[in-house]
């Protein structure tokens, strides 16, 4: 297969998750848990809480979290997740192995919580609503402790390709390097085989 070819097949299924129409996206096997994470008109901070916790773990446990916190306390509203403590999220993580690394992150999952009380007034929507630039959402995603440019971009991408958010543009959602970004990329001959994180992030530009 040509390196042009290679292009064209990418840039054209780019296009077509672009252009499709909203449904509800795969993140979990789980239906109930599945459903949460995709309902950002009612449950906005369940998407973002689980792009943060997306990290040093599978994504199927990743994006169950909102849903198991929810069947531990009983709800998933914004005003109960926002009155427990640090030490409670500590002690829920841990008793219900939530994440591969459950004190780190029952602490990345509390300062998410904390910074969408704080700077978007407990609506976690205000982080993409009013059409904003597609750099301030990947940056407001930067602010969160914990999220890295992997999550950020992931997130803004999410947002734009499958939950169809309008923004003023979309230059900076850049791809997010894994594993399986890299090893893609080299096989094809898109990039060569040291290729360095911000070459193969051009090359997808």
């Amino acid at each position: 297969m040509g390196l042009k070819l290679v292009e064209q097949i990418l840039i054209e299924k780019g296009k077509s998750l672009f252009n499709a129409p909203r449904k509800i996206s795969t993140f979990v096997s789980d239906r109930e848990a599945n459903l949460l994470v995709n309902d950002i008109d009612n449950h906005h901070h369940a998407f973002v809480l689980a792009c943060l916790m997306d990290r040093q773990t599978k994504a199927e446990r990743a994006w169950s979290i909102p849903f198991k916190v929810q069947q531990i306390i009983g709800n998933f509203k914004f005003s109960t997740l926002q009155k427990t403590t640090l030490e409670q999220w500590q002690q829920i993580f841990t008793n219900n192995n939530l994440h591969r690394f459950n004190e780190v992150m029952s602490k990345i999952f509390y300062m998410g919580i904390q910074r969408i009380a704080n700077d978007y007034n407990c609506d976690a929507s205000n982080i993409w609503t009013g059409k904003p630039s597609s750099v301030t959402v990947v940056y407001r995603f930067l602010e969160f402790y914990g999220a890295g440019q992997k999550i950020a971009t992931m997130a803004a991408n999410i947002l734009a390709r499958e939950f169809k958010i309008k923004m003023s543009d979309y230059y900076s959602i850049d791809i997010s390097i894994d594993t399986h970004v890299i090893r893609v990329f080299k096989r094809t001959g898109l990039v060569p085989q040291d290729a360095s994180y911000e070459l193969l992030i051009f090359k997808a530009r």
